[in-house]
């Protein structure tokens, strides 16, 4: 089986959602004013620009609804992964995604990722994207805005530690989307992610009803939510054996989100 191809980095937006792409925050322009005198005591060194808190970047109101799908017009698809990253089963989806050459979405939990800092480093090296999933997992609807603070920002500060860019995009956990917590993702310059394709792994039905679910749902411009944390996974990792080649050999191209 031939590596898959890979979209280029930005899809095209759907029909009443906002594009996936990243704008950079822009540059202000330098201050001017008057020179000191030359006698004048000479001002403390600034600090290396790298040391320096970068701010978040601006998300504006139309990026800051949940994006669901990306363009059904294009035979796209983005692989998402949820709930990592877990030593036993995150290997087993990144070996995957290697043999196709397949770039996806991971959407790690904070407390998961402090707990194995090596390996959002290996799926940040291996070229993945690496998004926001809370820190410790709860109905972010139900939170008031600071605790909601709280499980994004620490997260979003652990994984911009680790892999050196904080992260651009989250997932509320079980869809949990309410406006305190869109508004505090944007606060923190994330857009939301949800998803369009949903074989409910997490429940482990089994692999063959994981996979059928894949199938019978999958479309052009399609999200797809899978696990690789939270539980046993093996029924994942085995439907995505059989699931990932049959995409490629329909013709789907995979797609990512700038990281």
């Amino acid at each position: 089986m031939a590596p898959a191809p890979t979209e280029s980095p930005t899809p095209a937006p759907a029909p009443n959602s906002a594009a996936l792409a990243t704008p950079a925050p822009a540059t202000p322009s330098p201050a001017t004013g008057t020179p000191a005198p030359a006698t004048a005591t000479p001002a403390p060194s600034s600090p290396p620009a790298s040391a320096a808190e970068p701010l978040p970047r601006v998300v504006t109101a139309a990026e800051s609804r949940p994006v669901y799908e990306l363009d059904a017009g294009r035979k796209v698809v983005a692989i998402t992964v949820d709930d990592g990253p877990d030593p036993r089963y995150t290997p087993a989806v990144l070996a995957l995604l290697d043999q196709y050459g397949i770039r996806a979405s991971f959407f790690l939990i904070g407390e998961n990722a402090n707990a194995h800092p090596d390996l959002v480093r290996e799926v940040a090296a291996r070229g993945h994207h690496i998004a926001n999933h809370s820190w410790s997992h709860p109905d972010l609807s139900g939170l008031s805005a600071a605790k909601v603070r709280d499980e994004l920002g620490r997260t979003s500060e652990l994984l911009g530690r680790l892999t050196g860019r904080a992260p651009t995009w989250f997932r509320a956990p079980g869809g949990g989307w309410s406006p305190t917590v869109l508004k505090v993702g944007a606060e923190l310059g994330m857009r939301p992610m949800a998803w369009s394709v949903d074989p409910q792994d997490w429940a482990t039905p089994g692999t063959d009803v994981i996979t059928k679910r894949l199938e019978k749902e999958l479309r052009p411009g399609a999200i797809v939510l899978t696990h690789d944390g939270g539980g046993d996974r093996s029924q994942t990792v085995a439907a995505l054996k059989t699931f990932l080649p049959l995409l490629i050999d329909s013709g789907y191209r995979f797609t990512a989100p700038p990281g």
